[in-house]
């Protein structure tokens, strides 16, 4: 292997080189990962080669032992630590010796980092901080300084808090010496700032102490007035965390500093010095919003507030708010909408300000409104409509109803206005109203201008048919009729338009380019309207019904006519809104989609049958399947022949691990429609199913939808569940007796999940079980249940899912052992105390009454 030629291929131009170079290091390192990574270590170190080829070293061998994958970083970390300590330890002498080359130090500091994250929480590699921490001295050497601050700061966000915290002294002096405004080197500074900023979550007891405090935050507050660009946007990405952090610290630095210093900073010419100087505002607001909720919470349980708000959003709202009011008129003519700047940072700060202050920002906003909104310079017309769709979400309804009555006509207009950044901001904000002030829409006086502006808006400029979209939506959403007495609505303010609103967007999906994700945003708003029709709209819904159906059999026609990656990238798009679309028709429609569920299926099994193994289109595909199945429960029955091989081949295909989840959800579908009539089936589900939790290169989010559809088996075909019982017990306790790393918050919401998805299936089973009278093959199986719930109870993060979940579970057995036969079970203290949790504090009125439920079902079963 010419390993220089390799490193030098994987930082080619052009990608398929670069991609064939990256899979043959992935194969060499797969075939020899000690010779692998031995010879990469040397390239590193051979000081005769080219740079960029010792950089692509480093890069390599992070990127052998790092994944953003967590079963992947997993498999990579047990391979580095499998290799002989001795080959480690010069690998790693050789990466520290590389930090002192300007050249390769970024890429030497990369896997410093990789290394130490994976070495440091198995306490291996105790010499690395000393060692840094000493190049850190070494004034002699400003590259060493530089690069090793950088790893430092790699290093500090890799590798867990706790496992740094007893170094933190050290860490915090080191990266502090350099970060100080009497650091000759910007360089170095600059990266002892991003290195600070990286230590801020395990200095907590510094911040404690009031002395270190003061001053870590005055190097901080004067790196805000550096002169290098770099450093000033450092400190303030500092003063944010710090103020995400470390709150309930800040007010005598907010009084004597800040405020001053983020005020003069949201006016820097710097573009990215305004943006972090914005960002410490929003965060603010961010804090202050949650510290409300915290607070409304405890009144309403009649507790204490564990934390207090200093309300700084709302003493500094005299100074911010007019800085934030110029930037909105800040706006760059050609900015696209994914390009974040000054104008739009301040709009979402100014949104978050309104959340924070509530009513007292309506009055200072108002004369900025009216004074801007009709000007000539559309910059000004553009913030004055911005300024007031940010704070519509925040003041009381009564505060702005008489204002955004007030307004309406003037926005309905201004969707007409020449320019279209005005046009663009103008629909995002009738959406906002629509969204969150429904009720200031007066029926009789704005809603047929509204709708008409809006359709109009529908023929405009693809960049605001989005928000024009998104408004309609909510119209839909919000205007959706009252239900008669058999639960369907008639009738709802929208009737009348419908015809002429579907009929629009139909055209606008028809457009051949989806510039600015208009073709796209339009069959979004026809779903939406399809799921929220009325009675009275049934027969256009049919019509567009149709429509959608004859584009899908048109375009399958077309499929041998496409000529390239993106014509095939366009038919896969269109493929899969119509999908979507179809999907929402049938679950309007329900029952009622059986007139044309030969035509839907005969469509949907040659779009899967023609579409290809990796085509996204697939899982749009089966999604629209699971529906019809759902519609047409046992009716579904003369399609499931036709549809198995589509179903096994996507069961199997683990590469492609979202279609394989959405297949999993189609046993659940597919058995709950046909309950017992699925027990022909029920054996290849299930052999299927165990494969693929026994299948390690299967991603893991796949695993608890598979615990889940066992309940639904379970459920469907009751009895004849018992001889997939014991293997589905034994995998179920298996499954259950997984426990969350603390440090790991992927993993802790893992373990959430599959939790879950164990108590479902425990429910589904021990309710198909009761229905057959078969409820006592599950007595040697109480035990591990009950001790199961436990577990669930006693985990302090349960979330209101699994509480909800395991409760009902309870109030189940109970109900499948009215006579004593598990009397002991629920006579355990924890019992009581979860049924009690359950009706107390945290527990929804749904939770609620599952638990008073329960309680009666086992007050039956212990009597």
């Amino acid at each position: 292997m010419d390993v220089a030629a390799l490193l030098s291929a994987s930082l080619s131009p052009e990608q398929q080189t670069r991609a064939t170079a990256s899979e043959q290091l992935e194969q060499a390192a797969s075939q020899d990962y000690p010779s692998y990574i031995f010879t990469l270590s040397n390239e590193l170190a051979n000081e005769q080669q080219q740079p960029f080829v010792r950089q692509a070293a480093g890069l390599a061998i992070k990127n052998s032992l790092v994944a953003r994958d967590s079963g992947r970083a997993f498999e990579q970390a047990q391979r580095w630590l499998a290799l002989d300590p001795g080959h480690r330890t010069q690998i790693k002498q050789i990466v520290l010796a590389a930090l002192s080359t300007k050249a390769i130090g970024a890429a030497a500091a990369q896997v410093v980092s990789a290394v130490a994250a994976i070495e440091l929480p198995h306490d291996q590699w105790p010499e690395l901080v000393p060692t840094l921490l000493s190049n850190v001295t070494d004034a002699s050497d400003e590259a060493k300084r530089m690069t090793t601050l950088v790893a430092i700061g790699f290093v500090c966000e890799s590798v867990p808090a706790e496992t740094l915290a007893t170094r933190s002294n050290e860490i915090l002096t080191a990266v502090v010496q350099g970060a100080r405004k009497e650091e000759p080197s910007t360089d170095v500074q600059n990266a002892a700032i991003n290195a600070l900023n990286n230590s801020l979550d395990f200095v907590k007891e510094n911040f404690e102490r009031e002395g270190e405090r003061n001053y870590i935050m005055q190097v901080i507050c004067e790196a805000t007035q550096s002169s290098s660009t770099d450093v000033k946007i450092g400190a303030f990405k500092c003063l944010v965390r710090i103020m995400n952090l470390y709150y309930s610290k800040m007010g005598f630095y907010m009084e004597r500093a800040l405020f001053g210093l983020t005020v003069l900073g949201m006016q820097n010419p710097e573009e990215g010095v305004a943006l972090q100087a914005i960002e410490f505002w929003s965060t603010v607001c961010d804090e202050e919003i949650e510290l409300a909720l915290e607070a409304q919470e405890a009144a309403e349980f009649g507790e204490p507030v564990e934390r207090e708000s200093k309300n700084f959003a709302k003493v500094a709202l005299p100074e911010i708010l007019p800085v934030l009011l110029k930037l909105l008129t800040q706006q760059d003519e050609d900015a696209t909408d994914d390009e974040w700047n000054v104008s739009m940072s301040a709009g979402t700060c100014l949104s978050l300000l309104a959340q924070t202050v509530t009513d007292d920002i309506v009055q200072p906003i108002v004369p900025f409104v009216e004074s801007n909104i009709r000007s000539t310079d559309w910059q000004a017309r553009e913030a004055a409509v911005m300024a007031f769709g940010s704070i519509l979400d925040g003041p009381d309804s009564r505060v702005l109803a008489p204002l955004v009555s007030q307004a309406l006509p003037t926005l309905i207009e201004m969707i007409r206005d020449p320019s279209i950044h005005v046009k663009d901001t103008t629909a995002w904000t009738l959406g906002r109203i629509s969204d969150v002030l429904i009720d200031c829409i007066k029926l009789d006086v704005h809603l047929h201008d509204l709708v008409l502006a809006l359709v109009a808006g529908l023929q405009d400029n693809p960049r605001i048919i989005g928000n024009c979209c998104w408004s309609l939506m909510n119209l839909a959403d919000q205007l959706q009729g009252i239900e008669d007495a058999d639960g369907k609505t008639q009738s709802s303010p929208l009737s009348p338009y419908y015809e002429g609103i579907l009929s629009t967007l139909m055209q606008v999906s028809d457009r051949p380019t989806n510039d600015n994700n208009s073709r796209t945003s339009s069959y979004e708003a026809i779903s939406t309207f399809i799921t929220q029709s009325p009675e009275d709209s049934l027969q256009t819904i049919s019509q567009v019904t149709v429509a959608l159906l004859e584009r899908m059999e048109q375009l399958l026609s077309m499929q041998n006519q496409l000529l390239g990656t993106d014509d095939r990238a366009n038919w896969n798009e269109l493929q899969s809104n119509l999908c979507s679309a179809i999907t929402s028709v049938i679950r309007r429609l329900n029952k009622e989609i059986k007139p044309l569920a030969d035509r839907i299926m005969t469509i949907l099994l040659s779009l899967i049958s023609s579409s290809g193994k990796h085509s996204t289109v697939l899982e749009d595909a089966f999604l629209a399947i699971g529906a019809i199945t759902t519609a047409l429960e046992v009716d579904f029955l003369p399609y499931l022949e036709a549809f198995m091989p589509f179903l096994y081949q996507a069961l199997k295909s683990h590469e492609e691990y979202q279609l394989c989840s959405i297949s999993v959800g189609l046993i659940g579908d597919i058995c709950r429609a046909l309950g017992e009539q699925s027990t022909a089936y029920c054996n290849n589900f299930m052999n299927v199913l165990l494969e693929n939790l026994a299948a390690s290169q299967l991603h893991r989010s796949v695993k608890p939808p598979i615990l889940s559809a066992f309940g639904d088996i379970g459920l469907a075909i009751g009895g004849q569940f018992e001889p997939y019982l014991p293997v589905t017990m034994q995998v179920l306790q298996q499954a259950g007796s997984m426990m969350p790393d603390p440090n790991n918050y992927d993993l802790i919401d893992y373990v959430a999940t599959l939790r879950e998805s164990i108590l479902e299936a425990y429910v589904g089973i021990v309710s198909g079980l009761k229905v057959a009278d078969k409820s006592n093959l599950l007595l040697p199986y109480l035990p591990s249940i009950f001790n199961f719930i436990q577990i669930c109870a006693s985990d302090t993060e349960h979330t209101q899912a699994t509480i909800a979940s395991a409760v009902g579970l309870l109030g189940d057995l109970a109900d499948a052992y009215p006579r004593g036969e598990a009397k002991d079970f629920f006579l355990q203290p924890w019992v009581a105390e979860i049924l009690k949790l359950s009706r107390t504090r945290g527990g929804t009125e749904s939770i609620r009454r599952t638990a008073k439920w329960a309680r009666e079902m086992i007050k039956r079963a212990t009597a």
